[in-house]
């Protein structure tokens, strides 16, 4: 039964329920012979602290280089590739940069429906090669016309990566265990994102070797380093919980049951058509989605223009590569520590709130201090209130779907609606604004206002139908789950 005093709503729907019974989970639940009516409670956090290292770690670590692959465009820009390319002619930058967004929206829905068609491992592991492959042929490209080729490329191929590893956690925790396992997820990748400039700087230091400008040598190395964990991919990448292959039969019981009592989905309902559109027009997942490119816009702004916005505050190249790193680490403590908060008190919004306003107060001194050292600092706090906003909404959003069916589509739609982030960033920030970059700022500073409406919204929204279910007024229980409500 659900805990009546969590603020919790399974959003599957009566037809999601019907979900198809798979003979191997319920032969692995028999050969187990698992007994509900007693849980060890050390053998429960030795199999979920099990579960923690085999796939937090890994996914990880490849997203942390789709991550790398993605942002170093900026990095590649400062250590020679503008001049080298044209790229400081006119907008070709921002096109460049913008124009890898719009694959990397259109397939990320259509890569999650599919997931499950083609199995997790068959299915990662070719995107990453695939894109690590690109990546590493961007090293060779002659003209900016190719660059923008390469990076329309790697956005269809990195497309389905981010929202498949939203997916697959989700659906291995209890809803209020999974913000922290979000955030360590996280915050390992933007760790690896932060010394990316750094990568990038070593990297540079080839120019020159077997004729390969510094550049290049930026995405020939982070290209091979990707093909490598694609490698790695194939043998140790996670899959579902109801088709892992690294637990016991017992562990695995114990994993599907704990998800079955929190929320009833332990065991995939198909995916049809029509369940995907009826998810679509749910009118939360779309606000779950600008909620998260709100808050990737300051991210990618970040990723994309730190370095130049250095530069042009006076900052050598290579002190402009090396202080794009720092204000990474602050990030770190506070994720955690709003994360471990958000999990404690199984809340989400305001905390979301709170974040939200840190990064604000960060932009406002980087957008209008006239004095350097304070705009740099106001990145710091920029990337303290930002980081967190991230997968504090992807818990949000998570907490508030049940089925597979609606979690692949919300998971799906949630990044996409992030790219969307990717695309407003790369262009509010004009080559002619430099160097202050103060309309892309202010863009910046909006998008957070905005975010902190939505949530607004949608807290007021969610408590009155809780409020109704607990009274019993609703003619049905909420999305058809008895006992679930809304996780505010």
């Amino acid at each position: 039964m659900a805990n009546p005093h969590s603020e919790i709503l399974s959003c599957s729907d009566s037809e999601s329920k019907a979900a198809y019974k798979d003979p191997s989970v319920e032969s692995v639940k028999l050969e187990a012979g698992y007994n509900s009516d007693e849980v060890d409670a050390a053998f429960e956090r030795r199999t979920i602290r099990f579960v923690d290292w085999r796939i937090l770690p890994l996914l990880a670590l490849l997203y942390s280089f789709a991550l790398i692959d993605r942002i170093n465009l900026g990095a590649a820009y400062t250590a020679g590739m503008g001049t080298d390319l044209g790229l400081t002619k006119g907008a070709r930058y921002s096109i460049a940069t913008c124009l890898y967004f719009v694959p990397y929206i259109i397939f990320q829905l259509p890569g999650n429906l599919v997931l499950r068609k083609f199995g997790v491992r068959n299915w990662l592991t070719f995107s990453v090669i695939a894109w690590g492959s690109v990546q590493l042929g961007m090293g060779f490209v002659p003209t900016w016309g190719y660059l923008t080729a390469t990076r329309i490329l790697l956005g269809a191929l990195e497309a389905s990566f981010f929202p498949a590893m939203v997916y697959i956690i989700s659906t291995w925790y209890k809803r209020h265990e999974v913000q922290k396992r979000l955030a360590i997820f996280y915050l390992i990748s933007i760790t690896m994102g932060g010394i990316g400039p750094i990568l990038a700087y070593v990297f540079s230091l080839l120019d020159g070797k077997r004729n390969i400008s510094g550049w290049a040598w930026i995405f020939i190395i982070e290209g091979a380093i990707t093909l490598f964990l694609g490698v790695i991919a194939w043998f140790f990448i996670p899959d579902f919980p109801d088709q892992n292959k690294f637990l016991s039969p017992e562990q695995t019981a114990l994993v599907l049951k704990r998800i079955e009592e929190d929320r009833g989905d332990s065991i995939p309902d198909e995916i049809t058509r029509s369940k995907v559109f009826k998810h679509l027009g749910d009118w939360t997942l779309w606000s779950y989605g600008i909620m998260f490119m709100c808050s990737t816009l300051p991210a990618y702004a970040q990723a994309y223009f730190l370095t130049i916005i250095l530069r042009g505050l006076g900052w050598s190249k290579t002190a402009a590569m090396l202080l794009s790193a720092p204000p990474y680490l602050p990030a770190i403590a506070t994720t955690m520590f709003f994360s471990w908060l958000s999990d404690r008190t199984k809340h989400r919004g305001g905390f979301i709130v709170i974040q939200a306003l840190i990064c604000l107060i960060g932009l406002t001194l980087t957008a209008f201090s006239s004095n350097g050292n304070v705009r740099y600092f106001g990145v710091f706090l920029l990337n303290a209130g930002n980081s967190g906003t991230i997968p504090g909404i992807l818990a949000y959003s998570s907490n508030n779907v049940v089925s597979h069916s609606k979690r692949s589509v919300q998971s799906a739609l949630t990044v996409s609606m992030g790219g969307v982030g990717g695309i407003i960033a790369s262009t509010v920030y004009r080559g002619q604004d430099a160097p202050r970059y103060l309309p892309g700022l202010g863009v910046t500073l909006g998008s957070q206002g905005l975010l902190i409406l939505l949530v607004g919204i949608t807290h007021i929204y969610f408590r009155r139908l809780n409020s109704l279910a607990r009274k019993g007024q609703l003619e049905k229980p909420l999305e058809g789950q008895p006992g679930f409500l809304y996780t505010l």
